[in-house]
């Protein structure tokens, strides 16, 4: 994920700001890490530069299939 992106992400629920936390990045890119939204204490992982903007309900029944 670009880290320009997040002047136009929000989250999924509330559309608050998303705060990054990077855990590994490869030039300008977000390879893993979170986006958390403070408002919902809500989680949003990027796994292989790509976020996972699902709702929390979704995001679990899409991991279990």
């Amino acid at each position: 994920m670009r880290k320009d992106l997040m002047e136009i992400l929000a989250c999924p629920m509330c559309k608050s700001e998303l705060t990054l936390t990077i855990d590994e990045e490869k030039d300008d890119e977000v390879v893993s890490g979170t986006l958390y939204c403070a408002k919902c204490d809500e989680r949003y992982p990027i796994e292989d530069s790509i976020p996972n903007l699902l709702p929390p309900d979704l995001r679990k029944a899409t991991s279990s299939t």
